[in-house]
């Protein structure tokens, strides 16, 4: 019964055009993020090194480099995942227009990561219902109210395409999910507060080819409205995607460019070696 409740409530709320939440809207103008003089340690060993570098608004940035050179730990930084790494010390800065996100407090952090979603290289759906994955960080966020949250949770599974595959079945556990489709839940949940800004880390590594292509295609989609940093190894996924590039090797920012220059005229002799397989 209370499916079938929900189903002819849903049905209800088809006709009628969905605005975010008042607490979740945008600024007019998109941001940029700003990463200023930024260093990381871990227990006394530098992992990033003075890292300065603007990443752009609207765009698909990807971070790339060999394994064991940062890209993991800089994404981490950019919405403070890293404090959780035990002996961690960082100095310098990263900002989101005026919101200093490395100097912000523990008390700001929710807020922060509203702003900055994660989609991590592993799906993690929540042992909860599909519905309930997608509604859990508005109910953090204080919004509710059950026709608020059903149309939430049908416009962002619209949006990732999986509206139409899992209409019939939203209290049923996402754990059931096949992985793209688990993937695409953990991007609709991120996407139900309205970030600004999509963190991906090799979002697409776990998948099958198919499920792949997918999740690309919904970040070329949804660059128009929200800002998305991807760390990758796979430098044809970055030619594919890609409208900015950031070269990371020791540490340190080697080359940062448009997708195309950086990949066509790379400007450091280190990002050549990279790009033709010289280094990895």
């Amino acid at each position: 019964m209370k499916k079938f409740i929900l189903r002819r409530l849903l049905a209800n709320d088809n006709n009628e055009p969905f605005v975010p939440n008042a607490k979740f809207q945008h600024p007019e103008v998109a941001s940029e993020l700003v990463i200023d003089h930024f260093n990381l340690s871990i227990e006394g060993s530098p992992i990033l090194k003075n890292v300065s570098v603007t990443i752009p608004a609207n765009k698909i940035t990807c971070i790339i480099g060999p394994s064991g050179c940062g890209k993991s730990t800089l994404l981490k930084s950019l919405n403070r995942l890293s404090d959780s790494i035990e002996g961690v010390k960082t100095s310098g800065d990263i900002r989101i227009g005026d919101t200093s996100i490395a100097n912000c407090s523990a008390s700001e952090l929710v807020e922060l990561r509203r702003r900055i979603g994660l989609v991590p290289q592993r799906p993690t759906p929540l042992p909860m219902s599909i519905f309930g994955n997608i509604a859990y960080g508005c109910k953090i966020h204080g919004v509710g109210g059950r026709r608020q949250l059903r149309r939430i949770v049908r416009h962002y599974l619209k949006v990732v395409g999986l509206w139409d595959e899992v209409k019939d079945r939203l209290h049923s556990p996402a754990v059931k999910l096949s992985i793209g489709q688990q993937q695409r839940l953990c991007l609709a949940r991120s996407l139900a507060v309205e970030p600004e800004f999509i963190l991906a880390d090799e979002a697409t590594s776990a998948l099958d080819p198919v499920s792949s292509k997918i999740v690309e295609d919904l970040f070329v989609k949804l660059k128009e409205q929200y800002s998305i940093i991807m760390v990758t190894h796979t430098l044809r996924q970055t030619l594919r995607i890609a409208d900015y590039v950031i070269f990371i090797y020791m540490g340190e920012v080697i080359e940062a460019g448009e997708a195309k220059q950086v990949f066509e005229n790379p400007k450091h002799e280190l990002t050549k070696k990279y790009l033709s397989g010289a280094i990895s």
